[in-house]
């Protein structure tokens, strides 16, 4: 069975952009990897409206992919502070992966927004894809993409 051939009920690529694939949604956990936790800083450093943020930071704590954990300033009412989940956590290679493409793809004049190194020598990091077994990194025509076993032909 070729790809073109296979359903696309079950992809999940399309389960996944169904949770996080649309702008605000990626903005607002761009933001949480990089240490935004309250409301107020997530609207006022995103710039969306208050309606807009609260369904996101819905969406993404009812799926588990943030968490909130109650706060309470001296002399203010008990707000949320929104955290990473681990099934947060292991969307940080996209994001990383997006800011990547769009630093060579889709570039500032003035340089790259955000610099990730790494903590322990300072070097440059990047998102690529490599074999499991080799630890070599792959370019496309390395890899084959076949149907797998929840795979199911076309209506």
């Amino acid at each position: 069975m070729e790809f073109v051939e296979t359903s696309t009920e079950n992809c999940p690529v399309q389960r996944t952009l169904e949770l996080v694939g649309e702008k605000w949604t990626l903005l607002v956990l761009r933001d949480a990897a990089n240490g935004v936790r309250r409301f107020d800083d997530f609207r006022r450093h995103i710039g969306l409206s208050e309606a807009v943020l609260s369904d996101r930071l819905r969406k993404l704590t009812t799926v588990g992919i943030l968490r909130a954990v109650p706060y309470r300033d001296p002399g203010t009412r008990t707000r949320n502070e929104y955290r990473m989940t681990r099934k947060g956590w292991d969307l940080w290679p996209v994001l990383v992966a997006l800011k990547q493409w769009g630093d060579t793809h889709a570039p500032d004049p003035e340089g790259p927004v955000l610099d990730l190194r790494h903590t322990e020598c300072g070097s440059p990091v990047r998102v690529i894809v490599e074999c499991t077994a080799e630890q070599e990194t792959l370019d496309p025509a390395q890899v084959i993409a076949r149907p797998g076993p929840g795979a199911r032909r076309r209506a």
